[in-house]
């Protein structure tokens, strides 16, 4: 195992004090419980709006604390749900009267200890409303998940809803506005290496050379199908048909493309993908007004890439364009 790292037991708590040395006009980190909370937030009338799961997937999710985005989020330990404590401690440091929307990605560990936040937090008189991700299209039930992952949608979600709770969106607008993303979006991803986690020592599966893992998960889990590497363009039709089949996707659909890379991917890979994602969509009359590219929803070092597909309406297009100022995204303040 190479990596650039210190005590493999301390590289979530020392990652999180880079983070805050590095972003300290954006976020606050909070330490026993561990949660990262917004320099802004809370704000009197605002619904506040938390997120949060393993690490070792950065920037998803403190990396998208601030202005137009998320309130707070909660990491856990690599690969691990945060527990109810800091979730609660989260959504207790956010509520400023309107009541807290967690966005939960569809993990079983996440949904559970979100839940018995929720559950605390009614207890001390905050309405909580929460919805799941599940827009990964590659398998029904996983190691991880009872149903479909959530995985690149949550991103487009947070952006999303985080936009319109700005504008002073009440909790159960925000909550359909986030389940309408939910149920318009798709996601599907793919693996050339494996990852190592820090206090495993070992990657998480084996691939051989000229190999390469097809829906693959943000964790390691299996995907579809192990296959024979292929050439890029050929890689990206077979994760876009199942992505566009599955909602499905048709002719003069305006979409979100989201080219997304799992941690160890070079940009410039990342866009040779993009390029010909846009000309098959637009073969298939599916028009790409909107564009994300980059390392955003990763696996530790895993080398690979996931597409995620947002089928837009106005709304949509006009929240994902306002203002938003965090580490990992920025654009318009």
């Amino acid at each position: 195992m190479k990596k650039i790292i210190n005590d493999p037991a301390n590289v979530v708590d020392e990652a999180l004090a880079g983070m805050a040395a590095a972003h300290a006009d954006l976020i606050e980190v909070h330490r026993d419980p561990h949660y990262v909370l917004a320099r802004e937030a809370p704000r009197r009338g605002k619904v506040g709006v938390v997120s949060g799961g393993g690490s070792g997937h950065e920037p998803l999710h403190a990396g998208f604390v601030g202005f137009g985005m998320l309130d707070a989020a909660c990491p856990g330990p690599v690969f691990t749900s945060p527990s109810p404590d800091p979730i609660l401690a989260a959504t207790m440091a956010v509520d400023a009267g309107a009541g807290v929307l967690h966005i939960v990605k569809n993990y079983t560990g996440d949904v559970l200890n979100f839940e018995t936040a929720a559950e605390l937090a009614a207890a001390e008189d905050i309405e909580v409303e929460a919805v799941v991700i599940d827009d990964d299209v590659a398998v029904r039930d996983s190691l991880y998940t009872a149903g479909r992952r959530g995985v690149g949608g949550t991103v487009l979600a947070e952006k999303i809803v985080g936009a319109a709770a700005e504008r002073g969106a009440d909790l159960a607008s925000l909550a359909a506005l986030c389940r309408r993303v939910n149920a318009n979006v798709r996601s599907m991803g793919m693996a050339l290496t494996p990852c190592t986690v820090p206090h495993a020592g070992k990657p998480t599966f084996e691939l051989g050379d000229n190999e390469m893992e097809i829906g693959i998960g943000i964790h390691g889990e299996p995907g579809r199908e192990r296959m024979p590497l292929e050439p890029a363009n050929a890689i990206v039709e077979r994760l876009l048909a199942p992505v566009v089949e599955d909602l499905p996707f048709g002719s003069g659909d305006r979409t979100l493309l989201f080219v997304n890379g799992m941690g160890g991917t070079p940009l410039m890979e990342l866009y040779v993908a993009y390029a010909h994602a846009g000309k098959v969509l637009a073969q298939r009359g599916i028009g790409v007004e909107r564009r994300l590219v980059g390392n955003y929803v990763t696996s530790l070092e895993m080398q690979g890439m996931s597409i995620t597909l947002l089928r837009l309406d106005d709304e949509m297009l006009d929240l994902w364009d306002a203002p938003v100022q965090t580490a990992a995204l920025r654009w318009g303040r």
